[in-house]
């Protein structure tokens, strides 16, 4: 192993430059794409959607290296990989219905399977008993149902010899072979297909760069030359990577994942915040991708206030879900959407085309979003009965209660304004008080 990674480490210092952050400052935004950062965060609240060969495994998407797995021997699933069951429409539709405006697809993961009909790559999902392109019939469902395509994609790779092998997929048996023009030119050949055969895609969401984050001298990915194909195919088109650092020239979202902006409880998002539009990314049980023991779903209590408090940070949650290998996402899943929908259905005006508000007296108790008429301050705990020091300036109109109509007196003494007589309602997730400006 010492040998092994001896020689990994002189073929990286072969392929290293000076990183992506060294270069100059030159992307300038395309009128559309500074559009579609506006609806990307109006949005605030999209599905991701980890779907692979390693759902054949249930073992979750990093089951290849966390249990060294021969590449060669975990190929051989996609000859009985065969989702019978799956419905894009359907997804598409329970989607929706959980007032989610997005997804975000994972094209192609870690394990270096492409769920789509690529002409780059003969490791694919029209290449096993199934042989039709999953991500077609996704995007033509987003695309009549009106829901966004945000489609994800790994800067690594587990299985190709001509990946230069980073810190994970060291025992999957590949032949070290890295040839990174070659692998680079793959990526892009892809990408390509991506956004030029499956009509609009509102976002390409990077992941696996901190493959090489310890690496003794940079690694350079040759992102700027890659977010530039990106943008001359489909300028409206955003970026995203989840390096988990600050971002790089050309990207035009931020993600954090496990936590919300500000927070790094997960020990991946102590990054600073940028004015980018921002997105958190979070599992609703424990996996990114279906593993059959990992049944501990969040409740729909905790996923309403995961989404408030991401709101109130000024981010998009991008809420998990791991599609089981016959094509059907878990019915726990199914339910815990229709729940946040029918939340959604009542209190969607304080989530959706709000800005965050800052409030740190209210801890995770009391979160705030704002529109240029309305504030709204979402009740997250049971304990509390009063909300003082309100950041408004403008005098407020009244103060109610979204669910039940309550409506409240809206007191000021001096530049301090309060709400007292809150009574949250028994079983209440988020209790959102609108007060009109």
């Amino acid at each position: 192993m010492l040998r092994t990674f001896a020689l990994s480490a002189l073929l990286m210092a072969s392929f290293a430059l000076h990183t992506n952050n060294a270069t100059a400052q030159t992307y300038t935004p395309a009128p559309e794409n500074l559009a579609a950062r506006d609806t990307f965060s109006n949005n605030r609240f999209g599905i991701f959607l980890h779907w692979g060969l390693y759902s054949m495994f249930a073992q979750g998407e990093w089951y290849m290296t966390n249990d060294d797995i021969n590449h060669a021997e975990y190929a051989k699933a996609a000859q009985a990989f065969y989702p019978h069951n799956f419905d894009a429409r359907k997804w598409i539709a329970a989607i929706k219905d959980a007032g989610a405006k997005y997804i975000c697809f994972t094209t192609r993961h870690h394990e270096g399977f492409s769920m789509w009909d690529t002409q780059s790559s003969d490791y694919k999902i029209t290449n096993t008993p199934y042989g039709k392109d999953i991500l077609k019939q996704l995007a033509d469902a987003c695309h009549e149902q009106h829901i966004g395509l945000h489609l994800y994609y790994s800067h690594l790779d587990w299985t190709r010899p001509d990946y230069p092998i980073g810190r994970t997929g060291r025992g999957t048996g590949r032949t070290l072979k890295p040839d990174w023009p070659q692998y680079y030119r793959f990526m892009n050949s892809q990408l390509t297909e991506l956004l030029t055969n499956y009509g609009k895609i509102d976002c390409i969401w990077f992941d696996g760069v901190w493959d090489h984050d310890h690496d003794s001298v940079p690694f350079d990915w040759q992102l700027t030359e890659q977010y530039a194909l990106i943008h001359r195919l489909q300028p409206a088109c955003l970026i995203g990577n989840n390096h988990h650092q600050t971002p790089n020239e050309g990207e035009d979202i931020q993600i954090f994942e496990r936590d919300v902006p500000g927070e790094n409880k997960a020990g991946l998002s102590g990054q600073d915040i940028s004015r980018l539009p921002l997105e958190t990314c979070q599992t609703m049980n424990g996996m990114w991708g279906y593993k059959v023991k990992d049944q501990d779903y969040k409740s729909t209590a905790e996923l309403i206030r995961l989404l408030a408090r991401t709101s109130a940070k000024g981010a998009n949650l991008l809420l998990n879900i791991g599609p089981q290998p016959d094509g059907s996402l878990p019915a726990t899943a199914l339910n815990r959407l229709h729940e946040m929908g029918q939340w959604l259905k009542q209190n969607g005006r304080s989530i959706y085309g709000t800005q965050g508000v800052s409030y740190a007296a209210g801890g995770d108790s009391i979160v705030m979003t704002r529109t240029d008429r309305s504030l709204f301050i979402h009740i997250l705990s049971p304990d509390v009965k009063e909300v003082t020091n309100l950041p408004i300036t403008t005098k407020a109109k009244n103060a109610v209660a979204i669910a039940d109509g309550k409506q409240f007196k809206v007191l000021r003494k001096g530049k301090v304004v309060s709400i007292t007589g809150i009574e949250v309602p028994d079983g209440a997730a988020d209790y959102v008080i609108e007060l009109k400006l």
